[in-house]
């Protein structure tokens, strides 16, 4: 059994989330709290696999509970939003920032059109998240600071320019990409498209999030916008993102790939036709195979590949594949990927060895 812990200020609200996970025969409801207080004493009482927390409670909210859980008494938190504007959402996600894994949407109202899939979301996210092993987070924590050399001079092989990084990600994504972006510099030379799986509705806060931490513009894809050097294109929702020739954005309502749309094997398909050796493809952490074949692809046409290594990943299900399958140029951490993409976009190396 799935021993959880809800934490969540609203008695409605606390009621329907029980509802909701009480029907998976693999959840235990071993505990409620009515705030950030209530659930550090609660973690220590009832040693929950998996917390799903709110934001908004009183006396101690959720992004200071998270943080001193992390500190103390480490276990997978899922937040559990029912923010609605880009501004609400944005703040929602510095949750992660404190230490939890996953961002989902509260599930629809019982006679929402939407219900069903937003509880099994729900679910779906709470079941994975209590496999993750979760570490204990410090209050200080030194920045690591990623060497800037490639290690390996001789290896080094000038064979074109870069024009392109394609980036695709899912469970644990929002993390790596705004370590990877946070680290560029604010002349970085090639614009930058991803895909992050995401609940509806969260994408516009998400990049409003991502945008305060990093120096590059970052922004929703709009259907034939052109790509300009340095700026950070975001897959919206219901969309597949592609990129064409003439090194625009195309959007497609096409069938979902792997259960996905947008979906990271379509992106990284057009960058392969678009720009072949001269792209960078990125496949970090995530639950299952999109975009691992279509790295590989990359790679064959000569891209640099990179997956997200198995010690920093949240879920090692994409990278993973990627790696097992050689579509992986490189296997790093996020840290080390920031600091590669430097090198390889300013310098126009082609291949180097990277540790």
């Amino acid at each position: 059994m799935i021993n959880v812990l809800i934490v969540e200020d609203s008695p409605v609200v606390r009621e329907f989330l029980i509802h909701i996970l009480s029907v998976d025969p693999e959840i235990s409801i071993v505990g409620v709290a009515h705030n950030g207080e209530e659930a550090i004493e609660a973690v220590q009482s009832k040693k929950p696999h998996v917390i799903t927390m709110d934001i908004h409670m009183p006396k101690l909210n959720g992004f200071d509970a998270t943080r001193r859980i992390m500190e103390t008494n480490p276990v997978p938190i899922v937040i559990v939003s029912g923010s609605s504007t880009a501004e609400e959402i944005a703040t929602t996600f510095r949750a992660l920032e404190s230490g939890a894994l996953a961002v989902v949407r509260r599930p629809a109202g019982l006679s929402h059109p939407d219900h069903e899939a937003s509880a099994r979301e729900l679910i779906q996210t709470v079941k994975l998240m209590s496999e993750v092993k979760v570490v204990r987070r410090w209050r200080a924590r030194p920045k690591v600071e990623a060497a800037v050399e490639p290690p390996a001079q001789k290896s080094l092989k000038p064979e074109g320019a870069i024009t392109l990084v394609a980036i695709g990600a899912s469970t644990g994504g929002p993390l790596a990409l705004q370590t990877i972006l946070s680290d560029l510099p604010a002349d970085f030379p090639v614009p930058i498209v991803v895909v992050q799986h995401m609940a509806q509705g969260f994408i516009h806060g998400f990049a409003e999030w991502l945008g305060e931490s990093t120096s590059l513009p970052v922004h929703v894809a709009s259907h034939g916008e052109a790509l300009v050097p340095g700026h950070v294109y975001l897959a919206p929702d219901g969309h597949h993102m592609l990129v064409t020739k003439d090194f625009r954005v195309s959007l497609r309502s096409d069938e979902p790939e792997n259960g996905l749309r947008p979906s990271v094997a379509a992106l990284f398909r057009s960058v392969a036709e678009a720009c072949r050796a001269q792209a960078v493809g990125i496949l970090l952490t995530g639950m299952g195979v999109d975009g691992a074949a279509e790295l590989k692809r990359l790679k064959d046409v000569g891209a640099v590949t990179f997956a997200q290594d198995k010690e920093s990943s949240v879920v090692f299900g994409m990278p993973g594949e990627a790696i097992r399958i050689g579509g992986a140029t490189h296997t790093l951490s996020p840290e080390k990927i920031s600091a590669a993409l430097t090198i390889i976009t300013q310098r126009g190396f082609r291949r180097t060895t990277l540790t």
